[in-house]
């Protein structure tokens, strides 16, 4: 009868009468709490990365069926016919693509006055000297014979020699409307260091290179007199004097006061010969002589312009030029223009190599000047200062680092495009610039043999594929004669 509340009946009344759960101690009713509470939040959380983790993965592979099907259905509806697999590339080239199979050989030039030994002909070996670095040039004695010298020159004089250049040309007016510009952005063009003013030498480039005349300091300073472009007379015109001035202003002043032929860029005559099947044995032999000492594949030589044969008459001169210009995405070779088959606003001459023979020896003058043959560095800027013109070779051809004196059967060669590191074609060689110093006594006989080829692989690929699918007759005559027909305006130099 005892009150212990050691109770062997586990269910406990109230004094009501109810029954009641059994009491459990507070620190274990604490535990079980937390316990639970943890496990909870724990579960909810992992469940929520998980439900975010398959919802990513299921956008995922939607994205990738998607794409999947759109790439697919663009394949199908471009898919040729016959069943043939398309390359992998999704954007296949609308053009075809050459694999690159040849290297272009360059000779080394090792050192300035390194002689090398050359077998051009049987039984015999010439020695060719190199003369510069920048530009790799070479010369070689005795590439002609005399009587190739003589027969070269009867042939040009047989064929008809035509002027090189002709006089001031218009239409420069038409052309400016055409392309719509406005006075201060041709005042920017000609503005090369962007000074806001146009200083003697900008002017000077840019009517020799639209007009093809040969301005002198002297001879500018008397248009700005004419025209009364320089009001304040301090030999630069700001863009409010150059508002004032037409287009062709300086064309006009120059056509009514009268252009000299030694005024002009080149005062020469010249033709040109074709070297193909048929032609004189010895422009034929030419041909494939060159192609030994440049040691490149005969079909660039044969797939090149004609051979250039020129006369300079005592006063004939050629100021210092470049054989070929830089290449740049909007520009095409004129060689390969129509295989390009593309639209572009400029032209110009890949010439990657030059081989100049004189065809006599000169009594006075006419020797090829090198004006930054081998200099440190090149500025077009500065190689007009002070008045002294070096592009001039009428006057500082006697200023020029490098200058060869013509001797008859000799042949100068040199790169007018450095390599690309690769064995094709690089960017121009800016140290090529040369010209023709003026003949002061005699004549100059020379010829030139240019060989083209285009930076761009794919294009000249495809040029040489265009020709080899001609008809042989038209493949050898043809398009050769088509270009000489043309000389005009596809051999003009720069």
């Amino acid at each position: 009868m005892s009150d212990s509340g050691e109770s062997a009946d586990p269910r406990d009344t109230t004094a009501s009468g109810r029954p009641t759960l059994p009491l459990r101690p507070p620190c274990e009713r604490l535990s079980g709490t937390k316990s639970s509470i943890c496990s909870r939040s724990y579960f909810v959380v992992v469940m929520v990365f998980f439900h975010v983790y398959i919802i990513n993965v299921i956008a995922l592979l939607f994205y990738v069926h998607y794409s999947s099907g759109q790439e697919d259905a663009t394949q199908s509806r471009d898919a040729p016919s016959g069943g043939h697999p398309r390359p992998e590339s999704r954007r296949p080239p609308s053009k075809p693509e050459f694999h690159r199979d040849v290297s272009l050989t360059r000779i080394e030039g090792i050192r300035v006055g390194h002689v090398q030994k050359v077998s051009l002909v049987p039984g015999k070996v010439h020695e060719m000297r190199t003369l510069s670095m920048k530009p790799l040039l070479f010369e070689i004695p005795g590439f002609l014979s005399d009587d190739e010298c003589r027969v070269v020159m009867q042939l040009a004089q047989l064929k008809g020699l035509m002027e090189s250049q002709l006089m001031v040309q218009d239409g420069q007016e038409e052309l400016a409307k055409e392309l719509n510009l406005s006075p201060e952005e041709i005042f920017n063009l000609l503005d090369i260091n962007q000074d806001g003013q146009l200083q003697l030498h900008e002017i000077l480039t840019h009517s020799r290179v639209r007009d093809g005349i040969w301005l002198t300091p002297e001879n500018l300073r008397e248009i700005y007199a004419g025209l009364k472009a320089d009001k304040d007379d301090n030999g630069l015109l700001s863009l409010e004097e150059f508002r004032h001035l037409s287009n062709d202003a300086f064309q006009r002043f120059l056509l009514q006061r009268g252009v000299k032929r030694s005024q002009l860029v080149r005062n020469s005559r010249h033709t040109w010969l074709y070297q193909g099947k048929g032609a004189h044995q010895v422009l034929q032999d030419i041909k494939e002589r060159v192609t030994r000492l440049t040691r490149l594949p005969s079909t660039l030589v044969d797939l090149s312009e004609p051979l250039q044969v020129v006369r300079y008459d005592e006063g004939g001169h050629y100021h210092a030029h470049h054989d070929s210009g830089p290449v740049y995405p909007e520009t095409a070779c004129t060689h390969t223009r129509l295989a390009a088959n593309t639209s572009t606003p400029f032209e110009t001459s890949c010439r990657y190599i030059t081989v100049l023979f004189y065809l006599n020896s000169v009594d006075g003058g006419g020797e090829t000047a090198f004006p930054v043959a081998d200099n440190r560095t090149y500025d077009e800027v500065s190689l007009i200062q002070n008045d002294v013109d070096l592009l001039d070779t009428r006057r500082n051809c006697d200023k020029s680092n490098l200058r060869v004196k013509p001797s008859k059967g000799t042949a100068v060669f040199w790169y007018n495009y450095l390599s690309d590191g690769t064995g094709w074609v690089g960017e121009q060689d800016e140290y090529a610039l040369h010209g023709g110093c003026v003949v002061t006594h005699g004549t100059k006989w020379v010829a030139n043999k240019w060989i083209n080829i285009d930076p761009d692989y794919q294009r000249q690929a495809r040029y040489q594929q265009l020709v080899s699918q001609l008809p042989e007759d038209e493949d050898d005559e043809g398009l050769t004669l088509n270009t000489e027909v043309q000389s005009p305006s596809i051999h003009q130099e720069l």
